[in-house]
């Protein structure tokens, strides 16, 4: 999604305001300047339990409106305001008899403030004052009834999306008073076990009240539930590998392209800057063990994760293990071994590249997580890419999501982070009941922990930084690669995936690249590099 399709969508999405100035969606989201509800007081309560610091979100606000949710109903029909000239006016009312106001003008003003000054004495000097202050307070309560009005109006409308985009705004700003009551509102409305974009929107108000407490890093204590076993953790990768197609359908394209450039070698040397815990090699491993001729030498080099560390409770030395008992079954030669570098430090001699091999680059949803230029002015995705480049590889595979989340400020961010999860989790409900537990746990634990990141974190602590194909294309040009189109019959196999799953997903061809995507949302991009 394009930056200016996330204004367009944003323009719907949060209050119709005719003041937009009132907002900030900066990516430091502060300075922004907001009107005081205080003239409001009279006609509307907004009870806060912290004044000066983060509100207190256990103990929801109130809020009390006029019958007909306007503060103006207070008003009468008749209102009377002093103008700029001194003179008492009567507004929204006509005279019946104008022959009554037939004196001179200066005359009548000059003979109002002799009464004034007889019956007031010194005090007559008050109202001098109220020639600019009360125009001005009622240009600027009159700004702040029509902004709470709108409000009530958005709330009555029951549109969870549009109330998550206003509560956003709000928490860019500081807007402590208006978030404190629109998170009180949103909890009314959000579940985990509700509809798509209420479960959704219960893990994004999450993220909103993580942001606003300085904790977006520490995921589970701002999702406010138990943090799994790595037993448990693993079990819920599994499910959702299972019950959606895209992570398959990156495996299933990125292995096909390795396999058809690799017909006639004898040792194959795959580099997985993720191997996560190995799941993608096993198909590939059973499909060279059938190669006519005889399958070639395998030889893994892995790179490591925490998150996937946590979950196989242990190192990749657990991968290997699995993978070697798996390739000795098949009668094929394998190699495992584990790299414990950080692919931002990587060197070539790190990876023990042996003469005759044929190198195949493997990069699975992992270069999002790399820093971009704007963390620390360092090009870490670029570095790694010309060091891919510089193997001589036969092939280099990219599998990524297509979201546009790297360097977006927060509010764009939020919408971004919002549309693209919204469709995960509606492709979800097609697989799993709103109620069953195993769905419950699948989208908390595995989905759950990104949208808080990129809600909740700025800086080095926010690692989901994704950009669209467009970009990956560019990057991958700059290092030098041309693009490798995959072929008919991995297309073929993909398409046959894709029609096993039930739902709307929808499988497109783009310059070479295969796309995946649930309805109108492409999700997943997968093309390969030489």
């Amino acid at each position: 999604m394009s930056y200016e399709a996330v204004q367009n969508l944003g323009s719907c999405c949060f209050l119709q305001s005719e003041n937009l100035d009132y907002y900030s969606s900066s990516d430091n989201s502060s300075h922004a300047t907001y009107p005081s509800v205080r003239t409001l007081e009279q006609y509307c309560t907004l009870e806060s339990s912290t004044k000066n610091s983060f509100p207190s979100l256990n103990s929801p606000s109130t809020v009390s409106f006029s019958p007909n949710y306007s503060p103006l109903s207070k008003l009468q029909p008749k209102s009377y305001v002093l103008s700029s000239h001194n003179s008492l006016e009567i507004a929204n009312d006509s005279l019946e008899n104008e022959s009554c106001l037939t004196h001179n003008d200066n005359e009548l003003r000059h003979k109002i403030r002799e009464l004034e000054s007889a019956m007031l004495g010194h005090d007559a000097d008050i109202l001098d004052m109220y020639d600019t202050v009360i125009p001005e307070e009622s240009h600027s309560f009159l700004l702040e009834a029509e902004r709470w009005k709108k409000m009530m109006e958005m709330i009555s409308r029951g549109d969870l999306k549009e109330m998550l985009c206003a509560c956003a705004i709000a928490v860019a700003g500081n807007d402590m008073e208006t978030t404190e009551w629109l998170m009180s509102e949103l909890r009314k409305m959000v579940s985990v076990s509700g509809n798509p974009i209420q479960r959704l929107g219960a893990y994004m108000l999450e993220a909103l009240v993580a942001r606003l407490a300085s904790s977006g890093s520490t995921i589970y204590k701002a999702l406010k539930c138990k943090e799994p076993t790595g037993r448990e953790l693993l079990s819920h990768m599994h499910l959702l590998y299972e019950i959606c197609p895209y992570l398959k359908f990156g495996y299933m394209s990125a292995n096909g392209a390795i396999a058809e450039v690799m017909k006639g070698e004898s040792e194959v040397h795959i580099i997985d800057f993720q191997i996560n815990q190995g799941i993608q090699w096993v198909s590939l491993i059973q499909a060279l063990a059938g190669r006519y001729g005889g399958p070639p030498k395998i030889r893994i080099t892995g790179f490591d994760d925490s998150t996937s560390a946590y979950a196989r409770e242990g190192g990749l030395e657990i991968v290997g293990e699995r993978l070697s008992a798996l390739a000795q079954s098949y009668n094929v030669p394998f190699e495992f071994r584990a790299l414990e570098v950080s692919p931002t430090e990587v060197d070539i001699k790190d990876l023990e590249l042996r003469p005759g091999e044929a190198i195949a680059v493997n990069f699975a949803m992992m270069l999002h997580h790399l820093p971009d230029e704007s963390v620390d002015g360092q090009n870490h995705r670029g570095r790694l890419l010309r060091l891919a480049k510089c193997l001589s590889p036969k092939i280099v595979t990219l599998v990524e999501q297509e979201s546009h989340t790297s360097n977006l400020p927060f509010f764009p961010r939020f919408v971004e982070t919002m549309n693209y999860y919204l469709a995960i989790f509606e492709s979800i409900d097609v697989a799993l009941p709103k109620e069953n537990k195993e769905r419950i746990n699948v989208e908390q634990h595995c989905l759950a922990r990104e949208v808080v990141n990129l809600v909740a974190c700025e800086g080095a602590e926010r690692v989901e930084r994704h950009e669209l194909l467009k970009n990956w294309r560019s990057r991958f040009t700059m290092a030098g690669f041309s693009t490798y189109p995959l072929n008919s019959f991995i297309t073929s196999s993909i398409k046959n995936l894709q029609q096993s799953y039930q739902g709307h997903y929808t499988l497109e061809e783009r310059d070479g690249a295969l796309c995946l995507g649930w309805m109108n949302q492409v999700l997943i991009t997968s093309c390969a590099w030489r």
